[in-house]
């Protein structure tokens, strides 16, 4: 007989940065694209896989539309949060989702230094899994630098399992 092996939910795959501004990470996923953008605009799904565990994940506020304010929160388990959010500049269903910190809500400037621009994309591919993309564009060295120092890699690689397994349940 036969072992039959099952592919991985979350398979990294190699996708340079476009600029010496981005961190990114990949995977080949099995879900399909409307499935991801699912988890990635749904306040009742995003709090499921957002934040690396043990961290969980609040949502005080989602918009999801050009110009839309998201709120999230994430709490560690000893209950200290970091705020994320901003806006949504660009929204295409099953297929991309871009989003700032630079504003704190519609076209209003943040306050203190803008961090980021995360562009985060769905490509559905012939075998039935999705290309996932998380792009993370940094306004400067210094901030980029930060981000890979916080655990970028590692975070988002673990957020994307995550998402993996929640998408297949959708």
């Amino acid at each position: 007989m036969t072992e039959v092996k099952e592919r991985p939910l979350a398979t990294p795959v190699d996708v340079a940065p476009r600029n010496d501004r981005e961190l990114v990470i990949a995977r080949l996923i099995e879900a399909s694209p409307e499935a991801l953008y699912r988890c990635w605009t749904d306040p009742e799904i995003l709090p499921k896989w957002f934040a690396p565990r043990p961290l969980t994940t609040e949502v005080r506020q989602m918009d999801v539309r050009p110009g839309g304010r998201q709120a999230i929160v994430m709490k560690t388990p000893d209950g200290t949060e970091h705020e994320t959010g901003g806006v949504y500049l660009e929204l295409v269903p099953g297929r991309k989702v871009v989003s700032t910190d630079a504003f704190r809500e519609a076209w209003v400037p943040g306050e203190g230094t803008p961090f980021m621009v995360a562009e985060i994309t769905f490509e559905p591919q012939p075998d039935g899994r999705t290309l996932y993309t998380a792009r993370a564009g940094h306004w400067d060295e210094a901030s980029k630098q930060r981000h890979e120092e916080m655990g970028f890699h590692q975070g988002w690689g673990l957020c994307a399992e995550q998402l993996a397994e929640v998408a297949r349940t959708l």
